[in-house]
């Protein structure tokens, strides 16, 4: 793949920083930035933020380079950490697959390499993914749980519930939450679903993710393996 960039005739061709390969690790950073990440305008400078420092040191480690980790405030008295570098290289690599400039409102679909889906849904769902799980009252020992990916993009939940259709043939559905100035969608999967999802994204016990989210999971699957009187694979 050939980036095009601007720059005099005498002077030196930009270096990427980062090692531009489709893998395991990169493709898990490539969800986290298109959740969770920016395009800055100077068609140079890539930043992720996030609450958890270890969801950044992930997303260094993934990339293979090294960033100082600073602190950003929203606007509204709150704080969150995170990384910012410039690498032109990368910057046209990440719009040439689908991200973009002020993404959050028409971010579609994303050019992954069809081998490393699923781990850049994890890291989508490292970036703006959630998991719950309760007692359902309504039917005697009844759990329920739920796995989402969230975005303020329905072209981008589209595009996702998609391609898990095209891949493991489940549907899931979609929410809205429209008590915000713009619309929030949520694409979830109850239990079953929720389940091959987990298979999915979990697929060894080595893959980069969230510790957090994970453990969270864990449990939730403890709880279902006891309801259900067995053992859940990955």
């Amino acid at each position: 793949m050939i980036y095009n960039y601007s720059m005099g005739k005498s002077g030196p061709k930009p270096k990427s920083k980062v090692r531009i390969k489709w893998s395991a690790k990169f493709a898990y950073a490539i969800g986290l930035l298109a959740t969770d990440g920016c395009l800055s305008t100077d068609g140079r400078h890539i930043t992720l933020t996030s609450k958890d420092i270890k969801q950044l040191k992930n997303f260094l480690n993934c990339l293979d380079i090294k960033c100082k980790i600073g602190t950003t405030n929203n606007g509204t008295g709150q704080t969150a950490s995170r990384v910012q570098f410039g690498d032109v290289l990368f910057f046209q690599f990440l719009e040439s697959i689908g991200l973009m400039k002020a993404k959050s409102l028409i971010l579609g679909k994303i050019l992954i390499q069809d081998e490393f889906f699923f781990d850049f849904l994890r890291g989508c769902f490292d970036g703006d993914g959630c998991s719950y799980s309760y007692w359902d009252s309504r039917w005697k020992s009844s759990f329920m749980f739920y796995i989402s990916f969230a975005s303020g993009s329905i072209y981008f939940i589209k595009w996702i519930q998609k391609y898990i259709m095209s891949k493991i043939g489940i549907s899931g559905h979609i929410a809205i939450s429209s008590n915000r100035t713009n619309p929030y969608y949520q694409l979830k999967y109850a239990k079953k679903e929720g389940l091959e999802i987990v298979k999915k994204m979990y697929y060894n016990q080595d893959v980069v993710c969230l510790s957090r989210k994970y453990k969270k999971i864990q449990k939730s699957l403890i709880i279902n393996n006891k309801q259900q009187k067995r053992y859940f694979d990955k």
